[in-house]
């Protein structure tokens, strides 16, 4: 036996030992529960790999982002497993890890009922317990064939090797480098349970699985083309332990009561009919008054701010696409050409920008005249595939409060930070205020020019995003063809992150359209342009503060303010009085007349979530006075007329919730 110098690389630490020929993993860490894995020279392992002299190793604990895609990715494993023992006819697919969660793809006779799913789980509570090893084995191409002749989508997949997508998850299951099968072993007798063709790395065992549940199945395309098989999806999650799993179950269930969509159709806000199409949503009218009112502040800030305000068409030729680069970068995107005049392809518009160039390119522009900040609620149409569209927050068409800044390479730095500031304070102005930035870089094989203009691009905008004093987190090739961003991530009041604004520089679509302006000494210059979408878009703005504030807008943004509420039909009349005095100061005010009682009513503007009830009897009327009720059940009684009207106004100015 010869010795093995290994190094063990905790937090910043380095510990060098010296072990046997033959230690493993696991013998390096052993006692060590919370580690389910290895890293070894930035490669992930089992605990089964055998240690080499040099080794640098790193114990992968199963709390760590990637011990989590390990543990979800052995529970997929075991939920293949289970389903092939309850469905032996059924075909498997892909079953990667996700966000908080995974998925396994099979092809079935017929769709999963929710009583198979509880018969799956059953099935995987009892491989779980009996402890089945996950064992590595290389294979080469022709045995891989030969062992999974039976499972035809694993061998489209076997032909995939060393150029699998991370987008459909088949990059878990072929890598760039050798083939690999991952046995599931019977922990007393070592005989072959079931199998799957699997990069790794998966847990010592299935007994270190802590906590799982199956969530829900759904139709899925092989691979995510609509072109291939229709497959059935199974959804689970996994945790390291059970009261992470109840607090996550816990999360879903307040998240599926703030649902946009659930909320929009029960506070008759929106809809998304048939007859229109997929990711298509009309506003109904209470959703109307939100959107205009956060139309009408983002107007009255924006002019505050300097911009002015343009309109463009909702189509145009697609010679304009040409010369932006779209048609090059983002044709799939777009919604396919209509043939017009004699056969010239005209598009719906998926951005504004090129028909703001248009804009600024109509005329001669002086310095004098920048920075110019041209304004839009635009909207646009984006052809997102039916698999990804979700209510307002993935729509096909929708409308950006999309801004376009042409400035002076001097006046770059300084418009960025004024920029992003702004942003930043109008988003806090609708209520949110954890935030975070992501600064998008280069994509190398989906961008244009030169290296020089993207390298200054991206310093100045790190420059200004650290201004701000908030983290700043990389996000490596996000950025779009044309330039690097910033982007705002926001945390919602159950602490999800949506991405809000987004600022981008740009050196590139001002070459392409040949954009000059006249400088001082006469010459011709080329403008910098800044893109920048506050809200992203109105729609999606829309269902994440419908979400956030679980529909119980501030009084600024709810649609009725306040509810009168009479005792008795005697009280109708002065409760009408103070809606018209409380709509002359701006207020939405509504009397509920109608023949309910008063406790129905009462019940009624709860469920409408609005913020004040106005509930008047005779001692009220009387005394010249009314008594509120707010959304959580508490009242004052006895405010004078005028005061209460005053109080309203005052809440609604100060954009505070009650």
């Amino acid at each position: 036996m010869s010795d093995v110098r290994v190094i063990i690389q905790r937090d910043s630490e380095r510990e060098e030992r010296v072990v046997t020929t033959g230690t493993t993993a696991a013998d390096l860490f052993a006692g060590e529960r919370s580690v389910i894995a290895a890293r070894v020279a930035g490669e992930l392992k089992d605990l089964t790999y055998e240690l080499s002299d040099g080794d640098e190793v790193e114990g992968v604990e199963i709390s760590s982002e990637d011990g989590l895609s390990i543990l979800r990715h052995s529970t997929a494993h075991v939920m293949a497993q289970a389903v092939q023992e309850l469905f032996p006819e059924a075909k498997l697919g892909i079953g990667p890890p996700v966000k908080d969660g995974f998925y396994y793809d099979f092809d079935v006779a017929k769709p999963f009922h929710p009583d198979d799913l509880k018969a799956i789980e059953k099935k995987m509570q009892e491989i779980q317990k009996r402890g089945q090893k996950f064992s590595r084995r290389v294979v080469s191409d022709e045995d891989a064939r030969a062992e999974l002749a039976d499972e035809p989508y694993k061998l489209e997949l076997i032909g995939l090797k060393g150029s699998a997508s991370s987008e459909d998850g088949a990059d878990v299951e072929v890598g760039a480098g050798e083939l690999t099968i991952y046995d599931n072993l019977d922990a007393k007798t070592g005989e072959l349970c079931w199998k799957d063709l699997c990069r790794g790395p998966h847990l010592p065992s299935t007994r270190n699985i802590p906590a799982f549940k199956l969530m829900r199945n759904a139709a899925a395309y092989w691979r995510g083309s609509e072109k291939n098989p229709m497959l059935q999806r199974i959804y689970g999650t996994a945790w390291p332990s059970k009261d992470e799993l109840k607090a996550h179950l816990e999360f879903l269930a307040e998240a599926e009561k703030r649902d946009h969509r659930k909320l929009g159709n029960e506070l008759d806000l929106f809809s998304i009919p048939e007859q229109i199409g997929s990711g298509l949503a009309v506003f109904h009218p209470k959703g109307g008054i939100i959107r205009r009112v956060m139309e009408d502040y983002s107007r009255r800030r924006h002019e505050e701010e300097g911009y002015e305000f343009v309109y463009t068409p909702h189509a145009t030729k697609g010679k304009l696409f040409e010369t932006s680069g779209h048609l090059d970068w983002y044709a799939d995107g777009m919604y396919p050409p209509m043939q017009l005049d004699e056969g010239v392809d005209y598009y719906l518009k998926p951005m504004n920008c090129p028909m703001h160039n248009l804009i600024f390119d109509a005329r001669g522009r002086s310095y004098r005249e920048l920075p110019l900040r041209l304004f839009e609620f635009g909207t646009v149409y984006r052809y997102e595939k039916s698999g990804v569209v979700h209510g307002l927050t993935r729509a096909r068409g929708f409308t950006q409060d999309d801004a376009h800044i042409y400035c002076t390479r001097e006046q770059m730095s300084e418009e960025l930070d004024r920029t992003l500031t702004f942003v930043l304070g109008l988003l806090r102005d609708y209520g949110l205020t954890d935030f975070y930035l992501e600064l998008s870089t280069k994509d190398p094989e989906k961008s244009v020019g030169s290296d020089e203009a993207w390298e200054e691009a991206t310093e100045t905008l790190r420059q200004v995003a650290e201004k701000q004093g908030l983290p700043l987190v990389p996000d490596p090739g996000g950025a779009a063809f044309y330039g690097p961003k910033i982007s705002v991530q926001a945390k919602d009041a159950i602490g999800r992150t949506w991405q809000m604004s987004t600022i981008q520089l740009d050196f590139n679509l001002p070459e392409r359209f040949d954009l000059e302006y006249t400088g001082p000494d006469g010459s011709k210059q080329r403008p910098v342009m800044i893109h920048r979408a506050l809200f992203g878009s109105i729609e999606r703005f829309f269902a994440v503060l419908l979400e956030h504030y679980a529909g119980a807008f501030p009084a600024w943004l709810a649609p009725v303010q306040a509810v009168g509420i009479p005792i008795g039909d005697a009280h109708v009349e002065y409760l009408e009085k103070f809606a018209v005095e409380a709509k002359r100061k701006g207020l939405r005010v509504e009397v509920d007349s109608s023949s309910d009682r008063m406790q129905k009513k009462i019940r009624n503007a709860q469920r409408q979530k609005v913020p004040f009830m106005i509930i008047v009897g005779d001692e009220d009327m009387n005394a010249d006075t009314v008594s509120f009720r707010y959304r959580d059940g508490s009242q004052e009684n006895g405010i004078p007329f005028e005061d209460a009207i005053a109080k309203i106004e005052k809440v609604v100015a100060e954009r505070v919730q009650v």
